[in-house]
C-alpha cells in the first residue's frame, strides 16, 4: 500500500525566501521536511487498513475463546 501525504514543496519554498532564507537554504530545508513527512507520518488510510486488521485479530481471538470455553462447559457438565 502506498502512502501519499501532500506536502508542498513550493510553497514552502517559498515562504522561506519571503522571511530570508537564500534559495539553496529554502530548497534544502523544504526537501529534509519533506523526507521527514514521507518516512514518518502516516496517512488515514494506512492506519484505517491497520484498524481492520486489528478488528479481524480479535474477533478471531473471541471466537476462538468462545469455543474453548464451550470445550471446557461441555467437559464439566460430563464429569457432573
Amino acid at each position: 500500500m502506498e502512502r501519499t501525504i501532500a506536502f508542498d514543496t513550493h510553497a514552502y519554498v517559498k515562504k522561506l525566501k519571503a522571511v530570508g532564507f537564500t534559495e539553496d537554504q529554502a530548497e534544502a530545508q523544504a526537501e529534509a521536511i519533506a523526507e521527514l513527512v514521507e518516512e514518518r507520518l502516516v496517512t488515514k488510510q494506512y492506519l484505517d487498513l491497520r484498524l481492520a486488521e486489528l478488528k479481524s485479530g480479535i474477533i478471531k481471538w473471541v471466537a476462538g475463546m468462545l469455543v474453548a470455553q464451550a470445550a471446557v462447559v461441555a467437559t464439566l457438565v460430563r464429569l457432573l
